[in-house]
C-alpha cells in the first residue's frame, strides 16, 4: 500500500505577517522537497473542506472556543488580527484552519479504510498547542487531537495514541487527552521552553508520557529518551491507531529551539513508530505537520520522515 500526502494551496493563504516564523514559505519548501523523483509514488490528495467539520472540532474543543475562533477568523476582511502575541489570523486563515482539520479527518478515513498504509498531512496552521478552550502558540484548532477523536467516533478505535517530537511540548494535546485512559500522549521536547509544560510528573491518568530534553541534547539523549519514555509504554498501550505530531523544530538549524537533531534522527523516530503501528495497529499512521521554522531543516526533515513512512508501506 502507498503513503498518502494530503495538502492544499489554501495553506499558503494563511498570512501571519512579515517576519513571523510560521509563514507560507514553509509550505513552499516542503513542496519543493517532495517534488523530486523519489516521491513520485506518493498518492496526493487535496485536504477537504467539510460541511460537518464543526461537529468533529467539537469532539476536542469546547463550544465556546469554536465560537470565539470562528467569530475572529471567519470575519477578517483585511490585514491581521492577533488572538495572542504569537497567534495571528488573516482573511485566508479560516479556510486554512478548516482544511487543516479536514486533512486529518481525510487521513483517518484513508488509513482506517485500508486504502493506504499511512498518511502525511502537510498543513498549517499547526495545532498541538491549541487547548480545549484556548488558541495559542500559532495554533487555532488541535488538528491531531480532533483526528484522534474522529477515529474513535467514526471507526470505533478503542486505543488511540499521539506521539509528538516537536521541540515544543504539545500542551494542548496533553490537556485534551489528560483524563482519558484510552488516549495516549507521548512527547519529546526541550525544557525549559515555551509553553512551559511537559514535566515528567505530568502523567494524566497514567496515559501521559513526557520525555523532556535539555538544550544541546542530540541523537544519543533523544534516542535514549524516545526508547524508554515513549516506545516502551507505547508498545504496552498497543494502539489501534497511531498519530504523529510531526514537528521538525528540534533540528539543529531551527531558530526557535536548542536541540541538535538532524533529519536522520527524524527518520529513525519515524521508522520506530512504524514498527509499533505494524505490530499493533495494522500499520495505521496519520502524521500531521506541526513546527519547523528553518526552511532547509524543515524540507530535509520532512523528506526523511515521508521516506520512512513510504518504506513502511511497501
Amino acid at each position: 500500500m502507498t503513503t498518502v500526502l494530503i495538502t492544499h494551496p489554501a495553506f499558503l493563504n494563511h498570512d501571519t505577517g512579515e517576519a513571523h516564523p510560521e509563514r507560507p514559505d514553509r509550505m513552499r519548501s516542503i513542496d519543493k522537497a517532495l517534488a523530486v523523483e523519489a516521491f513520485k509514488p506518493l498518492t496526493r490528495r487535496t485536504a477537504s473542506l467539510r460541511d460537518d467539520d464543526k461537529t468533529y472540532i467539537a469532539l476536542a474543543h469546547r463550544k465556546e472556543h469554536l465560537t470565539e475562533v470562528s467569530e475572529v477568523a471567519e470575519h477578517v476582511a483585511s490585514g491581521h488580527k492577533y488572538i495572542d502575541a504569537d497567534t495571528v489570523v488573516s482573511p485566508g486563515t479560516w479556510e486554512a484552519a478548516r482544511r487543516a482539520v479536514g486533512a486529518g479527518l481525510d487521513a483517518v478515513d484513508v488509513v482506517m479504510a485500508g486504502d493506504a498504509a499511512n498518511a502525511f498531512c502537510q498543513v498549517r496552521p499547526p495545532g498541538h498547542h491549541a487547548e480545549s478552550n484556548r488558541a495559542m502558540g500559532f495554533c487555532l484548532f488541535n488538528n491531531v487531537a480532533i483526528a484522534a477523536h474522529y477515529g474513535r467516533a467514526k471507526y470505533g478505535a478503542e486505543r488511540i495514541a499521539v506521539v509528538d517530537f516537536d521541540v515544543h511540548h504539545g500542551n494542548g494535546t496533553q490537556e485534551i487527552f489528560w483524563s482519558d485512559k484510552n488516549l495516549f500522549y507521548g512527547s519529546t521536547h526541550q525544557m525549559p521552553l515555551f509553553p512551559g509544560t511537559g514535566a515528567l510528573r505530568e502523567t494524566g491518568v497514567g496515559n501521559i508520557f513526557n520525555a523532556p530534553l535539555r538544550a544541546g541534547d542530540g541523537r544519543e539523549r533523544f534516542e535514549e529518551a524516545f526508547r524508554s519514555r515513549i516506545l516502551l509504554p507505547l508498545h504496552n498501550f498497543a494502539p489501534d491507531l497511531l498519530l504523529i505530531s510531526a514537528g521538525f523544530d528540534a533540528h539543529h538549524r531551527d531558530p526557535l529551539g536548542g536541540l541538535e537533531l538532524t533529519e536522520e534522527d527524524f527518520h529513525w523516530a519515524t521508522e520506530s513508530l512504524t514498527e509499533v503501528a505494524r505490530r499493533h495497529a495494522n500499520g495505521r499512521i496519520v502524521s500531521m505537520l506541526e513546527g519547523g521554522y528553518d526552511l532547509t531543516g524543515l524540507a530535509n526533515s520532512v523528506a526523511a520522515h515521508v521516506t520512512a513512512l513510504m518504506h513502511a508501506g511497501t
